[in-house]
């Protein structure tokens, strides 16, 4: 099976800067596009950036310019490096395939304080 384990959240004043990992099982990481993902309190979850195989990324419009998606196959790892935080990123943080189709890790917070 399958497991997703985020990491590197916490709590930030806007402005700050915080660094995301996304650490997968298995050998299927380097041949998927995978993606970051975001819940906000009482919102559904939603996408925020993306990353193909061969490194290709794209953004939702609201973090481009200040979040960088990038990964390292060797290490079955995914990041997300946040610059420029508001409070409305504000959100648990997860990673997944672009088609959302192995097992949703715990994610992690991120609070960004006003």
């Amino acid at each position: 099976q399958v497991q997703l384990v985020e990491s590197g959240g916490g709590l930030v004043q806007a402005g700050g800067s915080l660094r995301l990992s996304c650490t997968a099982s298995g050998s299927f990481f380097r041949f998927r596009s995978m993606a970051w993902y975001r819940q906000g309190p009482g919102k559904q979850r939603e996408w925020v950036a993306g990353l193909t195989s061969n490194g290709i990324p794209n953004y939702v419009d609201s973090v481009k310019g200040r979040f960088t998606i990038s990964r390292d196959n060797a290490k079955n790892t995914m990041y997300l490096q946040m610059n420029s935080l508001k409070p409305e990123d504000t959100a648990v943080y997860y990673c997944n395939t672009v088609q959302r189709d192995a097992e949703w890790g715990q994610g992690t917070q991120v609070t960004v304080s006003s």
